[in-house]
């Protein structure tokens, strides 16, 4: 009999059902011991149907064997391993978060293909020092376990909501204590596109396999993708002979500094490769402090939670994100495409950058500096220019960022960046060239002295001044007081969505927003303004979907019967009704495919296809493949994802 939350299983009550693998099911469940103290857990249970399979049951004590000697914060531990009737299970600690190939799909799917270069190098830094651990622990008697993952990829990485980074799962781990597991030559187990060189030849490996697979990760949370695709001999034997791009031959922005790290860790040989995960993990924090300084773990719990938000709104929770990363997501979002195709270094440069001494190179210039798009120029003056006035021309703003973008934030950006220029008639005096021969002005343009105190500039000018203090009200009205003049500026329309946003007045900002792009689609910033307006969109409340209505459940009811129920309301025309039933028949019947379809059916005719997409996407994962609505689901989903996309 199937299990059903509420169910005990051992000392453990099930809370929630969520996943299922290739050999086990993983359930949310609670321990409570005396005087009520309580912990969630998250049990992964062997399925049924693999009790009499020895060599899965092997492989799941073995996990249980090495993961229970492991105790580090990179690490989700282990805290008991049992049978309840006969079926093996694992209690372990409960990572609230996702997986990160869930947070790489959903990143992708809402304009962020590949990760900002700081989050991807902290997340990969992170797994290299959890894998030091578990490489160098050791047993009582101090003799080494020799422990090596084998097997790691994003589906093995969770991302907590707080930003912690935590591995999972050494199922298939090759440690010393583990019995009668030794590989036999010519075997090779885990997932190939995450096999190094001599994983995939199926000789011995050591802990500079898990260097391999961690570089691998980092390759794709910065290029968007793993370095090689195809099928699996195709793959092994293009990774074994290093027959693939470096990251920045396919993101050009990425600094050459890290380019070279990612390409010692993937080196074939395994005496060029790292020795070691905690070497790894070393250069790439060097380079991650150099390249983003005032660097926070934050910003990886931020951006879990903003991919995710609308999951956990689903589960009746909300954690903070501060606007000032909404912002910077904005802009991660409106990087645009990568530049031109850049040569791949040879080995020796890459020996050569990797060794040289920390500070004897400067560190290319991320994407946050390239200069920003031509500024738009204020209005001429109403007032004549004071005689004693040096020569102003309007020039293109360089966008510094200190190294990185973390400190920028977009709308203040392009408030410093745009409509501070005032255009006047030169004399003919050239401005010095910086190096290069190209002329670069310091990030706020000084406005120059005899501007008029009234008049649509001198509004614009005074709302850049409260807007860099932090006053967003007087900012917002100056901005309005200057469209009052000039409804459609440019200028005045991105910092009054700019001010409007930052005091959370969402639905006239967007409008703000909405108005620049429909009257300066050309504009150079007409892209990013869309894609704040996009943002702040959703932030913007909404009036419950479904008013109250009090309907009657019976507390026995079936799933047939609220199905039949739900039927019924549909042709009806009560959609309200209809998802009220569909709720109750979901949360009584958890795993009940029909009630997920119910669900997706009701919020779809209440015009939330959002909602009803995600429905109809868990009634595919439960349904059989037989199921006979299961075809018209799959053509509504690619129906609704195409417009999406259209819309995006």
């Amino acid at each position: 009999m199937a299990m059903q939350p509420g169910d005990k299983f051992g000392r453990y009550e099930l809370v929630s059902w969520l996943g299922r693998g290739g050999m086990a099911e993983t359930w949310r469940a609670r321990w409570t011991g005396d005087a009520g103290v309580s912990k969630s857990v998250l049990i992964k249970r062997v399925l049924p149907e693999f009790d009499s399979d020895e060599a899965l049951v092997s492989m799941f004590i073995n996990e249980a064997r090495i993961s229970a000697s492991l105790s580090h914060g990179n690490i989700a531990q282990v805290f008991d391993f049992g049978r309840v009737d006969g079926q093996y299970y694992l209690a372990m600690e409960l990572v609230d978060g996702q997986p990160l190939h869930r947070v790489l799909k959903r990143a992708a799917k809402t304009g962020l293909p590949r990760l900002p270069i700081p989050l991807a190098t902290y997340i990969a830094l992170e797994m290299c020092r959890g894998l030091h651990y578990a490489h160098t622990r050791a047993d009582d008697k101090g003799a080494p376990l020799s422990i090596v993952h084998r097997d790691i990829s994003p589906d093995n990485v969770l991302i907590s909501y707080e930003g912690q980074v935590k591995i999972v799962d050494f199922g298939i781990a090759k440690a010393r204590m583990a019995r009668n597991f030794k590989t036999e030559p010519g075997v090779v187990k885990g997932k190939y596109l995450f096999f190094s060189p001599e994983q995939a030849r199926g000789h011995e490996v050591d802990a500079r396999t898990d260097v391999w697979a961690t570089g691998l990760v980092l390759y794709e949370m910065l290029c968007g993708q793993p370095p090689v695709t195809g099928g699996q001999a195709s793959v092994m034997m293009r990774l074994a002979n290093g027959e693939f791009p470096s990251p920045r031959q396919l993101r050009a922005d990425l600094p050459v500094e890290l380019d070279a790290l990612v390409m010692r860790a993937l080196a074939v040989a395994l005496e060029k490769r790292y020795e070691s995960a905690n070497a790894f993990a070393d250069a790439l924090a060097g380079f991650l402090y150099s390249f983003a300084p005032r660097f926070s773990a934050m910003n990886v719990a931020y951006l879990v939670r903003e991919l995710f938000r609308g999951d956990m709104a689903a589960e009746g929770r909300e954690l903070t994100v501060p606007q000032s990363f909404t912002d910077e997501l904005a802009l991660w979002r409106a990087g645009g495409a990568a530049d031109a195709p850049k040569k791949a270094l040879t080995q020796e440069e890459i020996a050569r950058v990797t060794t040289e001494p920390r500070g004897t190179r400067k560190l290319q210039t991320p994407a946050g500096r390239k200069l920003l798009p031509p500024a738009t120029t204020v209005p001429p003056p109403v007032a004549a220019e004071p005689p004693d006035m040096e020569p102003h021309t309007s020039k293109t703003m360089a966008l510094r960022a200190g190294g990185r973008m973390w400190a920028v934030v977009l709308a203040s950006a392009v408030v410093a960046g745009v409509g501070v220029v005032v255009h006047h008639e030169t004399s003919g005096a050239e401005p010095m060239p910086a190096k290069g021969g190209k002329v670069e002005l310091s990030p706020v343009t000084p406005i120059p002295t005899g501007m008029p105190e009234k008049g649509p500039e001198a509004d614009l000018r005074r709302a850049r001044e409260f807007f860099d203090k932090g006053s967003y009200v007087k900012s917002a009205a100056l901005a309005e007081s200057c469209l009052a003049v000039l409804p459609e500026h440019p200028d005045c329309l991105m910092i009054a969505g700019a001010s409007l946003a930052r005091v959370e007045k969402f639905e006239e900002a967007v409008r703000h927003y909405e108005r620049f792009t429909q009257k300066h689609a050309d504009h150079p910033f007409a892209s990013t303004a869309r894609t704040l307006g996009d943002e702040y969109a959703r932030k913007i409340p909404r009036p419950p979907t479904v008013d109250p209505v009090r309907l009657v459940v019976p507390q026995d009811a079936h799933a047939e019967q609220l199905v039949s129920a739900v039927k019924d309301f549909i042709k009806k025309g009560k959609y309200k009704e209809a998802l009220q039933f569909a709720g109750q028949c979901k949360a009584a019947f958890p795993l009940e495919p029909e009630c997920h379809l119910m669900m997706g059916i009701a919020y779809a005719r209440l015009n939330e296809m959002a909602e009803g997409a995600r429905y109809y996407r868990r009634f595919l994962e439960l349904a059989p493949t037989d199921h006979p609505y299961r075809a018209g689901v799959v053509d509504l989903l690619k129906a609704y994802d195409e417009t999406s996309s259209r819309r995006r």
